[in-house]
């Protein structure tokens, strides 16, 4: 049976170990070459487009004071009958409506009230227009100071009379405004590695980045302005 001494166990495990290190050292260099080599470039694409608001909410809120119960109720009747009639004129149809309850408020009834005001009751209707004919409301809206010179009062400051123009129809466009986004992101990387003496090679990375929907401005908010950016990163080859 062979016998291996001490002497052979040492000169053994010292080859080992030099195998090992070796080994280790090629393989964290190879590592670090490859590293070295690989180069990439991280840009970004934007792309942005103009739309028709295809929604519009029109809340119309109409009030009425006087200081006898049964003429609020009257003028409210009146009222509501005067700007039905307008919004049928101009082609608002009866499922684009919705006609609230009257709110009425009696100043007397009020904590810490007293009786030095001008009118007890006050009171007022809501009358809220849904429509995807954005077109035929605002010709509506720009006529609506007819109904002021018959004597109805419209509120139009408070939280719940803003005019909303909404744009629905975002998943139909997101795909080709992508699209968009990526070339652009591809054309601003092939100048960089045009710049920088290399080729550009394929897509490491992507991240879409969110959708916004804005007014296009303050006086025009039917317009919106759909905005998106892409963030790719490419392989740079020499």
């Amino acid at each position: 049976m062979l016998k291996i001494n001490s002497k052979n166990m040492a000169v053994l495990g010292v080859f080992i170990f030099l195998g090992l290190f070796s080994l280790g050292y090629f393989i964290s260099h190879s590592v670090i070459k490859s590293k070295e080599l690989e180069r990439s470039v991280v840009v970004k694409g934007l792309a942005q487009k103009q739309f028709q608001a295809d929604l519009v909410l029109w809340p119309i809120k109409f009030v009425v004071s006087n200081n006898n119960l049964n003429l609020v109720h009257k003028e409210l009747d009146k009222n509501k009958k005067i700007i039905l009639e307008f919004l049928k004129e101009n082609n608002i149809k009866e499922e684009e409506l919705t006609v609230g309850l009257p709110s009425i408020m009696d100043n007397y009834a009020r904590d810490y009230s007293t009786r030095d005001v001008q009118f007890r009751y006050l009171a007022n209707v809501s009358i809220n227009i849904y429509s995807k004919d954005v077109k035929k409301v605002r010709k509506a809206i720009n006529k609506i100071s007819i109904l002021s010179k018959k004597g109805i009062i419209f509120k139009f400051n408070d939280y719940d009379t803003r005019m909303e123009y909404i744009f629905t129809k975002l998943n139909e466009i997101k795909p080709s405004m992508i699209e968009t986004a990526t070339k652009n992101a591809r054309e601003v990387a092939l100048k960089f590695a045009k710049d920088s003496k290399s080729k550009l090679g394929k897509i490491k990375k992507a991240r879409q980045g969110q959708f916004s929907i804005t007014n296009r401005d303050k006086n025009t908010p039917y317009i919106k302005t759909v905005r998106v950016v892409s963030t790719v990163e490419y392989y740079l080859d020499d």
